[in-house]
């Protein structure tokens, strides 16, 4: 899709242009323009040729009409072939209130019309439209009072053309969004953690907690998960850095990955598992389903659940953490440590034999020890040498992009020693230290000396320079060629010094 954006085009006569493409809203075609209309913000404007503002309202004010004719049974919402057969009924359905209520309408309208019908009935609506974007990060629902919001990849906080008709219709699709997934949001429970479908994660709140009015905010699941090598390309971090945390997780080293807010931690943690080889188990504990891991390895996925209205059925992060560690697994992946009692299982995990790669919240390598060994984590300092590495991402909200801010090495203290560290002016990563405890771990665990060391990450870097150059930043494929590197060093080497060109075919031979 971003390769389809056209931009620096002009507006006509509405002010600069930024960008220009088209969508497919699960049949519904739109068009989605980025303007400058001298707002402090962009306007994301959102089109459907064949489809008016008013004819909108008349589709949506039929809802109720089209549920008495077709009516749908939350309890088999998740059953695709149930979804299919409503699917054709609403089909149906439209033609028969299409013709009652658009009479002449061409096969041409009528298509649009049934494909937006379909949108209100098992969708969310206008909002489906933005959720189709894979240039957008975030939908925002604020209040029925004012324009819904996008975060753009390239141009941030965009204000669009789309308003919700009232809060009733938010409080409507909230609790769509929770019913799918056992979630209840009401007066006595106003506030929701949810994902879609798709994985995207919905936090929701009613008014009066949200004084505006009841909100809907999206965070969603990119289709086409990070990969290291898809980060190497757009200068998240260098080959050089890639290659070491490589060989940490080659020889179950720990590391801990942290950063503020969308600053993509997970996004580092779901692209470091193309480093797994795939004859390990991996468990993984999340509290809403963000990790994608390549589809070959042996990954089990575990999600919390939060208690019913009567306070019953809760399942947390540490029951979880708990259980995983009965199920054997080889590599353990925690979403995000948040209390103490997080923390002790995940160093329970460690100290036990696990390899075990988490997140958590913090702004800098020596902020993460900091927010570690105070609470409400509040683990003893000392501790902390049962993780090799922290991995500190960073995201510069005024230039667009993120970056490892720092990567560095635990010390035997518990203190941190950073060996490389991003130059925000160059735009560069500077070494700004030799790994010493790291190679002293790396050598006992894989019998290295530090100069077959330090030849080794050069050859690593060698394979994943070599990959980016060829494009094999799909998580599948990127997963393919280091799970062969494995099985097959030698041969993958040659192929990467001689430079051939990627093909499945060629590494499938190895």
């Amino acid at each position: 899709m971003a390769d389809d954006i056209m931009e620096d085009a002009q507006a006509d006569g509405t002010g600069k242009e930024y960008a220009s493409y088209e969508l497919d809203a699960h049949g519904l075609k739109v068009k989605v323009r980025i303007i400058n209309k001298g707002d402090f913000a962009p306007e994301y404007e959102v089109t459907t040729p064949g489809l008016g503002e008013a004819t909108k309202v008349l589709m949506i004010s039929l809802r109720q009409s089209l549920l008495g004719m077709v009516p749908i049974d939350p309890s088999r919402i998740e059953d695709k072939e149930y979804v299919d057969e409503l699917m054709h009924r609403y089909e149906d359905a439209s033609e028969i209130v299409i013709e009652r209520y658009l009479p002449g309408s061409s096969e041409e309208t009528k298509k649009v019309l049934i494909a937006y019908v379909i949108n209100v009935m098992l969708g969310l609506g206008d909002l489906e439209a933005p959720l189709a974007d894979e240039n957008l990060e975030e939908v925002a629902v604020n209040t029925s009072k004012e324009p819904v919001w996008v975060y753009h990849k390239k141009f941030g906080w965009c204000k669009t053309n789309i308003t919700i008709a009232d809060e009733n219709i938010i409080y409507d699709s909230a609790e769509q969004i929770g019913r799918r997934v056992g979630r209840q949001i009401s007066s006595l429970s106003p506030l929701m953690d949810a994902e879609l479908p798709d994985g995207s994660r919905v936090n929701a709140t009613l008014y009066p907690i949200s004084q505006k009015g009841n909100t809907i905010t999206i965070r969603k699941f990119g289709k086409n998960p990070w990969t290291m090598t898809a980060m190497i390309a757009n200068k998240t971090l260098s080959a050089e850095m890639a290659s070491l945390v490589w060989l940490c997780i080659e020889n179950e080293i720990s590391l801990l990955i942290s950063g503020g807010t969308a600053s993509g931690k997970t996004s580092f943690l779901n692209a470091m598992s193309i480093f797994m080889p795939g004859n390990r188990r991996i468990i993984s504990v999340e509290e809403t389903r963000e990790l994608t891991l390549p589809a070959f390895l042996h990954w089990l996925p575990m999600l919390t659940r939060q208690p019913n209205p009567e306070g019953k059925g809760e399942v947390t992060l540490y029951d979880l953490m708990i259980n995983s560690l009965r199920q054997r697994p080889d590599i353990m992946l925690v979403g995000e440590v948040r209390i103490k009692k997080d923390a002790e299982t995940l160093f329970e995990a460690i100290h036990t034999g696990h390899a075990v790669y988490g997140t958590v919240h913090a702004d800098s390598a020596q902020d993460t020890v900091i927010r570690m060994t105070n609470p409400p984590i509040d683990v003893p300092k000392v501790m902390m040498n049962a993780f090799g590495g922290v991995i500190t991402l960073f995201r510069h909200r005024r230039l667009g992009i993120r970056r490892v801010l720092e990567l560095g090495e635990m010390t035997r203290s518990g203190d941190i020693n950073v060996v490389y560290r991003w130059d925000m002016r160059n735009d560069r990563f500077s070494q700004l230290s030799e790994i010493a405890r790291l190679s002293e771990m790396i050598s006992l665990y894989g019998g290295f000396t530090r100069s077959e060391l330090l030849a080794n990450i050069d050859e690593k870097s060698k394979v994943l320079s070599w990959m980016v150059k060829n494009g094999v930043v799909d998580v599948d494929a990127a997963g393919f060629v280091i799970s062969s590197y494995y099985t097959n060093r030698d041969k993958i080497m040659g192929i990467v010094e001689q430079d051939l060109p990627y093909s499945h075919d060629l590494i499938g031979k190895v």
